[in-house]
């Protein structure tokens, strides 16, 4: 069967066609055979396409575009035309998975996609704007080329449905929390992901495992996990809670903002300030990417070694908050850019927890393998680096709803 995958975001359009064969349960991911990316790269109308596929082929293009409707139907053209050809006719492509950002309180499944189900992710954007209205365009985008195709929706809420409420409601007047304000988690796709590979990795079922998953890229986010399921996670009812982040503040003084809309501020600008001005980005006056902080901190950045320090002393603490949710862990999980790609950040995390008997290898963590374990051999927690396939994930939850349909 080929399914194919779109993961959209408020600046890129990501996609990849998957061919899973025989029951579809697979320990190992499979390697799309065809991928696709749209960056919005600020030009009127103009978006930059590349594709590359399993074969070696790829192509690096501007294509005009005035919608982004008309920029996926350019971009699934390459399915079928010149070197990236990896099909003969959209006809061949069996199943689309969609990830959307926000499921709300109802959404805690895979979801065949209806006019239903389309309504509650339009009525959802007003908690995830910058999400939820692009993964609408590509639902309708599939519509328009593929009418005949199901599709699902994933929601990256859906993982973080098995919190107890007792994490999940905010100590604020209740009724509140009847009325949706609650907490909900974001990045719940890479989460479930990398807690299954975790477990592949360590040769452990997942239902006896206490696992803490760090996803550390540009938005970054924790998950406690206990037998397979999430009970504490650090994003809320927006991903702006909880850790430092590229350009998020993460969890503040309410009181902050109180204060400066006394003083003037709009509420634009708090908020312009709280997602894109602060983290990394605020603190260093530098950048969001930790790559760019880095070099900061060689060259002698006083503000960059600060930004550094304060990220690490909040990852600390929310780790130590999932520690306390489970009782003890039996691995530490880093995952996407930063937590895949930066070994400062896995040593300077690890080095806290060095009384609870966990230790890194220097060498295996300087390495920064994929999929792989990088804590010593005596080491009382295992400490893994797992490469996120969020693409993947839906593709398998996609088969695996079409199986339990059938």
């Amino acid at each position: 069967m080929k399914i194919l995958v779109l993961n959209a975001g408020s600046s890129s359009q990501k996609s990849c066609l998957y061919e899973i064969t025989g029951d579809g349960i697979l320990e190992q991911p499979v390697e799309p055979l065809w991928e696709a990316t749209i960056d919005w790269t600020g030009k009127s109308a103009v978006g930059l396409l590349k594709v590359k596929t399993s074969h070696g082929a790829s192509i690096k293009t501007e294509i005009p575009v005035k919608e982004r409707q008309q920029a996926i139907a350019q971009m699934l053209d390459t399915l079928m035309q010149g070197e990236t050809q990896v099909i003969s006719d959209l006809a061949e492509i069996q199943l689309v998975g969609h990830r959307v950002v926000h499921g709300g309180q109802h959404y805690s499944q895979p979801t065949r996609i209806t006019p239903e189900v389309k309504a509650a992710i339009k009525e959802l954007a007003n908690l995830a704007p910058a999400h939820n209205p692009v993964n609408l365009e590509g639902i309708e985008a599939i519509e328009q080329t593929l009418p005949q195709v199901p599709q699902v929706a994933v929601f990256d809420t859906a993982f973080h449905s098995s919190i107890p409420p007792g994490a999940v409601v905010y100590p604020i007047p209740y009724e509140l929390s009847e009325q949706g304000i609650r907490r909900y988690g974001f990045h719940g796709i890479s989460h479930e992901y990398v807690s299954r590979r975790a477990a592949y990795l360590l040769d452990r079922d997942l239902s006896s495992l206490k696992l803490i998953t760090c996803h550390l890229g540009n938005g970054c986010s924790l998950a406690a996990i206990r037998d397979g399921s999430c009970i504490n996670t650090t994003m809320g009812f927006t991903p702006l809670e909880g850790l430092m982040m590229g350009t998020r503040s993460g969890s503040i003084d309410p009181s902050i903002l109180l204060y400066l809309l006394r003083q003037g501020y709009s509420t634009e600008q708090l908020d312009e300030m709280l997602n894109k001005q602060s983290g990394l980005k605020g603190v260093s006056g530098i950048s969001g990417d930790m790559r760019q902080i880095s070099q900061a901190i060689a060259e002698g950045n006083d503000r960059a070694k600060l930004a550094f320090d304060i990220y690490i002393h909040r990852l600390r603490s929310h780790i130590g908050s999932m520690l306390a949710s489970l009782s003890g862990t039996d691995a530490l999980v880093f995952t996407a850019g930063v937590g895949e790609n930066h070994p400062l950040t896995r040593t300077a995390t690890c080095e806290a927890f060095e009384f609870l008997g966990l230790k890194l290898d220097p060498s295996k963590n300087q390495a920064s393998p994929k999929d792989a374990d990088i804590a010593t051999s005596d080491s009382k927690i295992r400490v893994l680096v797992v490469q996120t396939q969020e693409d993947w994930a839906i593709a398998q939850s996609c088969w695996n709803l079409l199986n339990r349909e059938s």
